[in-house]
């Protein structure tokens, strides 16, 4: 069995124990939590490319529709009911993301009167902005494999909620945006702001309006100029460099979709992407330096090093792409000349990724007390198509997706809500 092969065969035990573990087949109590689930979408949209599988996609459907029926509304535990948008029954249907999502944490949000808690403010629910971003991606991601365009709007409508209710000050020029805001958006729960927060932000919101021009759908909801244009600005103001092997593979991510974008036309951003190159390699450098990146699995969070790894596989995603237009591409030299240095860490991705395949360490509890976030992004580093590559979204007659095949997922529904 080559490689490739295994890599792909490995992804999809992973996703199938995914799905039936966390109650979306076979019958067990749904347990859904956003970051995971955005991972997971996006596995689900790959996989089902890679391999010619529709019943992935069909997957990819019920998770959407699990997602928003859970998290976009209020908990079993919470005295408010119904859609966290303060949404109509058919309304919050027809628009499930307009008040945004919840994270899924265990614990209820801290209440207005509650004095904070550092250590147990983790474990209690909210929004968090960078959960929202992956999520609007994942959506996104599903939209361009099957041409549904409500899937589009749906995460159009959900960066547009988010800018807004996350932006501090409140104003037409946010300055920042909160860290962590209250489940429907009203109050700042943590109001620092997020490293990358405000760039993945930016990012995602030019990767929506390509595929709402792409798909030429009807002009409804947000356009998200404004939204793009304030979150590049609050980004302007951040330092992007870290050391944190979670945000270095954030940053090579974001460079990947950038590289696309701007080779497609769909971003003008000239200088980004050597920028986004300079600011992850000093984080990898030091990384290595310092041997960061080793020894007991059980001192080790694995999710945050397969992170990591998963941004490592986007260098040969910008590699292609400044192939495949290079005249789109300013500071052409200063790039090839990052892009070349980075690709000396692709083996470290390869290491980590290997690592965690291990099962003596998929057994220490570092590993199994988050199962479901480090299974996932294990899937991811081992098929990374559905969350770095941006495809064209089909149209009819050039794809594999049928002409008359079914919706996935339905901007309305007739059945009770969850």
């Amino acid at each position: 069995m080559d490689e490739r092969h295994d890599r792909l065969a490995e992804a999809t035990t992973l996703m199938t124990s995914f799905v039936e573990r966390t109650g979306l087949v076979g019958g067990r109590p749904q347990v859904r939590y956003l970051w995971t689930d955005a991972f997971a979408l996006c596995n689900l949209v790959g996989l089902a490319g890679v391999l010619g599988r529709p019943d992935l996609l069909r997957l990819a459907g019920l998770l959407v529709d699990g997602v928003h029926h859970t998290l976009g509304r209020h908990r079993p535990d919470d005295v408010r009911t119904g859609w966290i948008s303060g949404s109509s029954e058919a309304e919050g249907e027809a628009h499930p993301t307009r008040g945004g999502l919840r994270i899924g944490k265990q614990l209820p949000e801290r209440g207005p009167d509650q004095p904070m808690d550092d250590r147990r403010e983790w474990d209690r629910d909210g929004q968090y902005f960078h959960y929202l971003t992956r999520w609007m991606h994942g959506l996104d991601q599903l939209a361009r494999a099957t041409r549904e365009a409500h899937l589009n709007l749906w995460a159009r409508e959900l960066a547009a909620a988010a800018v807004a209710g996350f932006a501090l000050p409140r104003s037409e020029a946010p300055s920042r945006l909160a860290w962590k805001m209250s489940i429907d958006l009203s109050r700042p729960l943590v109001a620092s702001m997020g490293q990358h927060d405000a760039l993945d932000g930016a990012v995602t919101c030019a990767q929506l309006r390509q595929t709402a021009a792409a798909l030429d759908v009807p002009p409804e909801g947000p356009r998200l100029e404004h939204e793009e244009r304030a979150l590049r600005d609050i980004a302007e103001h951040v330092a992007w460099a870290t050391a944190d092997p979670l945000g270095i593979g954030g940053l090579l991510a974001d460079a990947a979709w950038t590289a696309q974008l701007v080779a497609a036309g769909a971003l003008d951003a000239p200088v980004l992407l050597p920028r986004l190159l300079e600011a992850a390699l000093p984080g990898l450098q030091h990384l290595h330096a310092v041997s960061e990146l080793g020894g007991d699995a059980a001192r080790r969070l694995p999710f945050r090093e397969l992170g990591l790894a998963i941004g490592l596989e986007g260098l040969a995603v910008i590699r292609l792409a400044l192939q495949a237009a290079p005249d789109r591409f300013a500071e052409r030299e200063r790039t090839a000349r990052l892009l070349s240095a980075l690709e000396q860490y692709i083996s470290l991705g390869s290491a980590l990724r290997s690592f965690w395949r291990a099962t003596r360490n998929q057994s220490v509890s570092t590993w199994r007390d988050h199962l479901d976030i480090n299974a996932v992004m294990l899937a991811t580093s081992l098929a990374p198509e559905g969350y770095l590559v941006l495809r064209e979204p089909l149209r009819p007659g050039n794809g594999a997706w049928p002409e008359d095949a079914p919706a996935l997922t339905s901007p309305r529904r007739s059945s009770s809500p969850r």
